[in-house]
């Protein structure tokens, strides 16, 4: 099969094409579109619903006699993830063997815990594929379009090299044994060791945080740390926070990180191990989004996303799709305000 791929923003509404399948962005589930991003998707990752609902691959790709198409369009989101490429080798193992088999659900079960950041923190982050493929992604330095491309060879790479291992029985969460004598993949190891002290020195630059976030099960918003940097250097900041039990002031880790990619580009996100939730920060950040244009004479932009799923539950805000124009300042005082003791009378969202 010739397969060709199209990379494309998240949030995109695309509807369903035919020869066309699109993965992990799309904002639907039918056949042909399969995305977990919108308020109606299942409390599951794109990878995870593939093996949960084969039939929205086969129904709407396979002509009448059983055949599969011989040229088709993969559709997924720029700068692919774990969970974009564990989906894309799912579906086209899927029409190439017409069935879902055991070591497709445990490579689906494996990018549900990568996409959801629900891995324990006692794991070695060094043996895990989620982290080795950051790794190897991490030196991928193209313009986009390109360095799209390389990252979804790089993570179809890995899924079948992980398939493969799930076929033998071998353990595919934590395991050193799995990667040693495979030079790219030591290499890999190495670099998110090294990655380590890149995280001590974003942290150093970085604004540490007091909060307290609603939690859904709890009357009172729950007390708990923070971590704030700009463009951070390491590309596991975010695993390396959740568990620095070591500088967070509570002794639990750093519970809610920010981070921005770019000046325009923001990714806040709280460990759902915590049960906390940010509903509420998306709206209030909209609203200064949109007072901010009018004031710049800016046209008005897509949404700052909110987690608005049964997957994520409000635990994440992204910042809207064509960037946004506010400050790393001004996004850091939302939170804040946001995040207020609830004591001290400020505005609670």
């Amino acid at each position: 099969m010739n397969v060709r791929y199209e990379f494309v923003n998240y949030g995109e509404v695309i509807e369903p094409r035919e020869n066309t399948l699109v993965l992990d962005v799309g904002m639907n589930m039918v056949p042909g579109v399969i995305d977990h991003h919108h308020p109606k998707a299942e409390a599951e990752c794109a990878a995870s619903l593939i093996v949960k609902h084969p039939d929205l691959v086969l129904d709407h790709l396979l002509k009448a006699d059983g055949a599969a198409p011989a040229s088709l369009t993969v559709v997924t989101h720029r700068l692919p993830d774990f969970d974009a490429s564990a989906s894309v080798f799912l579906a086209l193992k899927l029409l190439e063997t017409k069935t879902v088999d055991r070591s497709m659900e445990r490579l689906a079960g494996y990018a549900r815990m990568a996409d959801s950041a629900s891995f324990p923190k006692s794991i070695d982050l060094a043996a895990t594929p989620y982290a080795i493929l950051r790794a190897l992604s991490s030196v991928i330095h193209e313009e986009e379009d390109e360095a799209s491309r390389r990252r979804m060879d790089e993570g179809l790479r890995m899924m079948s090299f992980l398939y493969d291992k799930a076929e033998l029985g071998l353990d595919i969460v934590e395991n050193r044994t799995l990667f040693a004598g495979i030079d790219r993949f030591e290499r890999a190891m190495r670099r998110i060791e090294s990655d380590y002290f890149r995280y001590l020195e974003d942290r150093e630059r970085g604004r540490t945080l007091r909060l307290w976030l609603p939690h859904p099960s709890e009357k009172d918003r729950k007390e708990l740390d923070g971590l704030a940097v700009s463009k951070p250097r390491s590309f596991l900041f975010k695993e390396w926070a959740r568990r620095d039990i070591v500088h967070s002031s509570l002794r639990k880790g750093y519970v809610f990180v920010m981070s921005g990619s770019g000046r325009d580009r923001f990714l806040l996100g709280v460990d759902p191990e915590e049960g906390v939730t940010l509903e509420g920060l998306a709206v209030r950040l909209d609203l200064q989004e949109g007072e901010k244009r009018s004031r710049l004479g800016m046209a008005a932009s897509s949404p700052w996303y909110g987690g608005d799923c049964a997957f994520f539950k409000r635990r994440i805000v992204a910042s809207p799709r064509e960037g946004t124009v506010l400050s790393h300042e001004e996004v850091l005082e939302a939170v804040l305000e946001f995040g207020a003791r609830p004591d001290r009378g400020l505005r609670r969202a």
